[in-house]
């Protein structure tokens, strides 16, 4: 990292900048593009949290997270997390993942959160490497294939 990192909410202003997040071509096949995540995102007011990962006047990347939704759909089982993260082709390696994931936990924190999920493409050339080293561990649970880790919020 260069600067200080921040997360900044998408604007008409930063819109654009959203849109030209790009993860490495080799990657593409483990995230949605930024311009499905910002569809969802208006499809699920409320629940989707989208952010831009900025350093001073560069964006670096893309997160999105979800906030307390019924996860079995019966009431049973709220859960929030990551639901999605996009460091841009020439930005990874320099810590922007990490402080992504920490800012979502800090922002599950403040809203009362003590858990948070993520999933990840399974196989050797996923992520699963990045989530397991920040505490991250799988539940043996699967969503859309990919696999599901939890990470216990420490205060």
């Amino acid at each position: 990292m260069t600067n200080d990192p921040r997360l900044c909410a998408i604007t008409p202003d930063t819109f654009d900048a959203a849109l030209g997040v790009r993860v490495r071509p080799d990657q593409e096949h483990l995230v949605a593009p930024v311009v499905k995540s910002l569809a969802e995102a208006y499809a699920h007011p409320g629940v989707a949290w989208p952010r831009l990962i900025v350093d001073g006047e560069r964006t670096v990347g893309f997160l999105m997270a979800f906030f307390d939704i019924d996860w079995t759909g019966d009431g049973t089982d709220r859960r929030s997390g990551l639901w999605r993260l996009n460091i841009a082709d020439g930005e990874q390696g320099r810590g922007y993942g990490r402080f992504a994931v920490e800012a979502v936990a800090d922002e599950l924190r403040r809203r009362g959160g003590t858990r948070m999920f993520v999933t990840w493409h399974p196989g050797p050339d996923g992520p699963e490497g990045f989530y397991l080293a920040l505490g991250f561990r799988p539940t043996g649970e699967t969503s859309g294939g990919q696999t599901v880790g939890e990470l216990v919020l420490e205060d």
